[in-house]
């Protein structure tokens, strides 16, 4: 049948998707305009970041932390949702629904942050 014949709905199938989401931990030091308490000496964000892989996944959050205006030092991996069940983890019902989000908008969730103070 000629493609252009199919009903609109049937063109515009999608394609599924090959983005995952992965768990970084986010080492960030001072800046100015950073956001971070006054006397705290840097940071640790846990984000949720959404990629093709890993290291896309990293990309994406280092350049949307540098956007910020923070100062990205260090990142950790702690891969996706499956790796991390299977690693045994517990992942509760808010994580993994901001998991889901990061999936649904491509994009990276910050879930917590912890301020460093000497």
């Amino acid at each position: 049948m000629n493609p252009a014949l199919l009903p609109m709905t049937e063109k515009k199938l999608k394609k599924p998707s090959r983005q995952q989401v992965f768990t970084l931990l986010v080492e960030i030091g001072r800046k100015d305009g950073d956001g971070l308490p006054k006397k705290a000496t840097g940071a640790a964000l846990m984000c949720f970041a959404s990629g093709v892989d890993e290291a896309e996944a990293v990309r994406e959050t280092v350049a949307i932390l540098k956007q910020a205006d923070t100062a990205p030092l260090d990142v950790s991996g702690y891969g996706t949702l499956e790796e991390r069940e299977a690693e045994g983890h517990e992942i509760d019902d808010e994580e993994r629904a901001l998991m889901q989000r990061a999936l649904e908008e491509n994009s990276v969730i910050i879930a917590q942050m912890t301020p460093f103070f000497d």
